[in-house]
């Protein structure tokens, strides 16, 4: 009798310590889905006044801007210095910066109703040119001038030779009126529009 009391004795021990394992990584499992921070998300509204000339017999392509890796994301780039980047806190994009630049663009050129059709690649269109970008700046200046930068190059490419029949880069600033990330991205959104409206009215100047 003494040694089945043994046994079940251990047989209770082990059972105890088998249900405080199992509890012990379902808590971890709880903890890290709980710790999981939110960021809130933003998005661009690329608002562009076109007074360029309709050019209705030209169709544009805009492909996905090209950008280095820090832009490249969905992340908020803030500037903290000339040479240190960072990214804004519990902040992000709706989709990564070029795709939204890109169909930004796009949507400025169709609300245009300057152009006789735009669009991305493979959407089928008869194209004339390509309007090629890359991203230099799109960024939150925290140094000695606090700024929202946008800077895009653009070229605008024959698409039937090859050739590029012209290229600009265009830049906007506008000043940050607060702390709050709000207010950041708002000054984004601005400096943005800017440069959106600086290139759509350039494009159908030089198509």
């Amino acid at each position: 009798m003494g040694t089945m009391n043994s046994l079940t004795g251990e047989k209770g021990r082990y059972r105890v310590m088998a249900n405080g394992l199992a509890a012990l990584v379902l808590g971890i499992g709880l903890a890290g889905c709980s710790s999981t921070a939110t960021n809130d998300t933003f998005d661009l509204t690329g608002v562009a006044s076109a007074n360029g000339p309709a050019k209705r017999a030209r169709q544009l392509l805009v492909p996905e801007p090209t950008a280095l890796k820090a832009l490249d994301s969905d992340s908020v780039l803030v500037r903290v210095s000339g040479t240190e980047i960072q990214y804004l806190s519990h902040a992000q994009w709706s989709d990564r910066l070029p795709r939204m630049v890109q169909s930004k663009l796009v949507q400025a050129f169709e609300n245009s109703g300057k152009l006789g059709g735009v669009g991305k690649p493979g959407q089928g269109l008869a194209i004339d040119d390509q309007l090629v970008s890359d991203i230099r700046a799109f960024e939150i200046s925290t140094g000695s001038s606090r700024l929202a930068i946008v800077e895009i190059s653009v070229k605008i490419l024959n698409d039937r030779n090859g050739t590029v029949k012209a290229q600009k880069v265009f830049r906007a600033t506008q000043p940050l009126s607060g702390s709050e990330n709000r207010a950041f991205i708002s000054a984004l959104d601005r400096a943005f529009a800017n440069v959106t409206t600086q290139i759509v009215d350039w494009t159908l100047a030089t198509l």
